[in-house]
């Protein structure tokens, strides 16, 4: 008996420490992207992210919790504009900052996640002119620290933070070319 648990640790020691080692493979800094073509010029669709208060219109994020405490400070909208959420495990707690506008093409927003897991990233989109349409792209990156790293050996955080974007962009998509 002793020596069948002596052989189940040795052989779950082995796995944990593989996946620690595979781990250690991965990226030290992760990207996620994801675009798509609005019909609308970019002046019609660079307000409704420079201005956190009509994120509720579009952000994918915003349904998740509808008790979610809100704070928004700095500047009404663009450079210098804050957003501060604290939401149940689905949305968690965290809060950006606008750092660069330049309207209509782009934007760029530190983004800090304190739970359920701590991160410090940046978010950011542009909008790129296409005949009659705009393509909008919506970016986050960063570095990825170990925890990140062991995360990634399970979960696929492209896939799952990019249908987030998906959804997003296409909301974003269908408030801005009805208008």
């Amino acid at each position: 008996m002793l020596k069948a648990i002596a052989i189940i640790a040795i052989v779950l020691a082995a796995g944990l420490a593989g996946v620690l080692v595979f781990a250690l493979t991965k990226p030290d800094t992760f990207r996620v992207e994801r675009s798509l073509a609005v019909k609308a010029p970019a002046d019609a669709i660079y307000p409704q992210v420079a201005d956190f208060r009509r994120w509720t219109g579009w952000s994918p994020y915003e349904a998740r919790d509808p008790a979610m405490k809100r704070t928004f400070g700095g500047t009404a909208d663009g450079k210098g504009a804050t957003y501060a959420w604290d939401g149940n495990n689905n949305v968690g707690a965290g809060h950006m900052e606008i750092l660069e506008a330049s309207g209509p093409s782009r934007l760029r927003i530190k983004l800090d996640f304190e739970r359920p897991f701590e991160g410090h990233n940046t978010a950011e989109f542009t909008f790129v002119p296409q005949g009659d349409a705009t393509l909008v792209t919506w970016a986050m990156y960063g570095p990825a620290p170990f925890m990140s790293k062991v995360m990634q050996v399970f979960i696929d955080m492209d896939s799952m933070i990019g249908k987030d974007f998906e959804a997003g962009l296409a909301s974003l998509k269908k408030l801005t070319e009805k208008q």
